[in-house]
C-alpha cells in the first residue's frame, strides 16, 4: 500500500512539474520519506534518516515525511526536525502539490475522502500495476495503530477500478495487486452512489477485463472468508493460487483479546476449505508472538496451527506497543527475553517446514510470469501460486508466461529452465 501510495505522489508531482526520480541524495531537489507506523522501529529509524537527509541534501532541497508515521505524529514531527519543511498523513496523498509549495505544512485528516479521486498514472513496473480498492479499516484490533492512521474505512466505487486496471493493461499489465486493508469487506462502505457490489463480485467484474490475466489481492480478513469468496478463489482461472490468511494468534482467548472475531477453529476451517476447493494454493500468514497475556499454551496453539496449515510463507514479529491502541495499555505485557524465544522457535520450525515445501518443487514445472530484469543475465518473476523465479534471460521475455522447469531450489526463491 505504501508502494503505491509512493506512486500515486510521484503521478501527482509530475503532473505539476516534470519531476525525475534519482538514486543520487544529492542531486535531489525534493526527498520523500514514506513511512510506517506498524511496529516501533520503523518510527524510531525516521529521525535518524531526517537527521542523515538534512546533513548531505543540497542547498534548498526540500523534505517531507509522508504515511502512517506522518498520520499519528504530524506536527510534532516538524517540533523534533524543524528541517522537515511539510508532513502529509496517508490519506491525504491527493494534496502532495498542494504542502510540497507550503513552509511546515501539516496535513493529517484520516477522514479526507479520496475514494473517487483520481490519481495521474505512475507504475514502476508497466507489466504489473497495484489498484487500491478501499481506504482506511472498520476493524479495532487491540494491537493495530492502522485505523488511527488510515481512517475510517471506505470502497473505491469499482467502475473507477475496472477503469484504471483497463488503463493498466492497455499500458503493457498482465497482471493486478488489488489493494485494502481487508480487501474482501471490500463494498460495505461507500462516499459515493454505488450500486451494491462485493468482494466476490468485484473479482468477477475484474476478470472480464480483456487482456488481464493475473489477480492477486491483499489482504483478506480471515472473518470475511465466506464459501462465496473461497469458491470463486479456487474456481476463477485468472485469480492466482496464492492467499494471504492473517493469523496473528492460535488462541481463541487471545484472539478475543485481540478483537479479531474469529476463533482458532474458525481460521484451520477456512485453510481447510482452501485446501479442500484448491489445493494447490499456497497460503502465507502474519503471527505475533509476545502479545499482552500469552502464556505457554496460547503459544503452543499457535505452533500448532503452523502445523497444520504448514504455511509457505511467514511474516512474524514481537508484540510492539503503538500509540492509540488498546493493548498498550494492557498490564500483562511478555518480556522482551520470553517474546524472543517464542519467536525464535516459530521461526526456526518454519524454516524446517519452507525448506520441505522448497525441496518438493525440484523438477516441478509452473507457469511464470516475467516482470523483472536482474544483474547477471538473469530474469525474475512469479509463479501462479506466488513463488519467486530466477531463469537465464533477457528482456525478450518481460512481459511473458511461459513454462519453466526447476532446476535449484531456496527457501526464497527458486532457479529454472524455460520449457521449449
Amino acid at each position: 500500500m505504501n508502494v503505491r501510495d509512493s506512486e500515486h505522489m510521484i503521478a501527482e508531482l509530475n503532473s505539476k512539474e516534470p519531476y525525475e526520480l534519482t538514486q543520487e541524495l544529492k542531486e535531489a531537489d525534493l526527498i520523500i520519506i514514506n513511512t510506517c507506523s506498524v511496529r516501533e522501529k520503523p518510527v524510531s529509524k525516521l529521525f535518524s534518516e531526517i537527521g542523515v537527509f538534512n546533513k548531505y541534501k543540497k542547498k534548498n532541497a526540500k523534505i517531507g515525511v509522508t504515511g502512517c508515521t506522518a498520520s499519528h505524529l504530524g506536527k510534532e514531527i516538524i517540533k523534533r526536525a524543524p528541517s522537515v519543511d511539510f508532513v502529509l498523513g496517508a490519506r491525504n496523498i491527493s494534496k502532495i502539490t498542494e504542502v510540497v509549495e507550503k513552509k511546515h505544512a501539516v496535513e493529517i485528516d484520516i477522514n479526507y475522502d479520496d475514494s473517487t479521486y483520481t490519481f495521474g498514472e505512475y507504475r514502476s513496473n508497466t507489466f504489473k500495476a497495484m489498484v487500491n480498492i478501499s481506504m482506511g479499516c472498520d476493524k479495532s484490533c487491540t494491537f493495530c495503530i492502522v485505523p488511527a492512521t488510515r481512517g475510517d474505512e471506505v470502497s473505491i466505487p469499482s467502475n473507477l477500478i475496472v477503469g484504471e486496471i483497463q488503463k493498466a493493461v492497455d499500458a503493457g499489465a498482465k497482471e493486478v495487486m488489488l489493494l485494502g486493508q481487508n480487501v474482501n469487506n471490500y463494498g460495505k462502505y461507500f462516499t459515493a452512489d454505488q450500486e451494491s457490489c462485493d468482494f466476490t463480485e468485484l473479482l468477477q467484474k475484474i476478470s472480464r477485463v480483456e487482456g488481464l490475466e493475473r489477480i492477486r489481492f491483499t489482504s483478506p480478513h480471515p472473518l470475511h472468508m465466506d464459501d462465496a469468496f473461497l469458491e470463486e478463489f479456487a474456481n476463477n482461472p485468472k485469480i492466482c493460487k496464492q492467499i494471504h490468511v492473517p493469523l496473528q494468534s492460535g488462541s481463541t482467548s487471545l484472539l478475543k483479546d485481540m478483537k479479531r472475531g474469529y476463533s482458532k477453529e474458525w481460521f484451520l476451517n477456512r485453510c481447510e476449505k482452501i485446501r479442500t476447493l484448491c489445493p494447490e494454493a499456497t497460503i502465507s500468514t502474519d503471527i505475533i508472538v509476545g502479545f499482552p497475556g500469552e502464556s505457554d499454551e496460547n503459544f503452543e496453539d499457535t505452533m500448532d496451527v503452523l502445523e497444520q496449515v504448514r504455511f509457505e510463507q511467514l511474516f512474524s514479529f514481537k508484540y510492539s506497543p503503538r500509540p492509540h491502541t488498546k493493548a498498550a495499555e494492557f498490564e500483562n505485557q511478555i518480556s522482551n527475553e520470553i517474546a524472543s524465544k517464542r519467536l525464535t522457535r516459530l521461526q526456526a520450525r518454519h524454516m524446517e517446514i519452507l525448506d520441505e515445501v522448497m525441496d518438493a518443487q525440484m523438477d516441478r514445472e509452473h507457469r511464470v510470469y516475467f516482470d523483472e530484469l536482474k544483474a547477471g543475465g538473469k530474469i525474475s518473476g512469479r509463479s501462479d501460486d506466488g513463488k519467486l523465479f530466477f531463469v537465464e534471460g533477457s528482456e525478450e521475455l518481460l512481459g511473458k508466461i511461459v513454462n519453466v522447469k526447476v532446476t535449484k531450489t531456496s527457501r526464497g526463491a527458486l532457479e529454472g529452465i524455460v520449457c521449449a
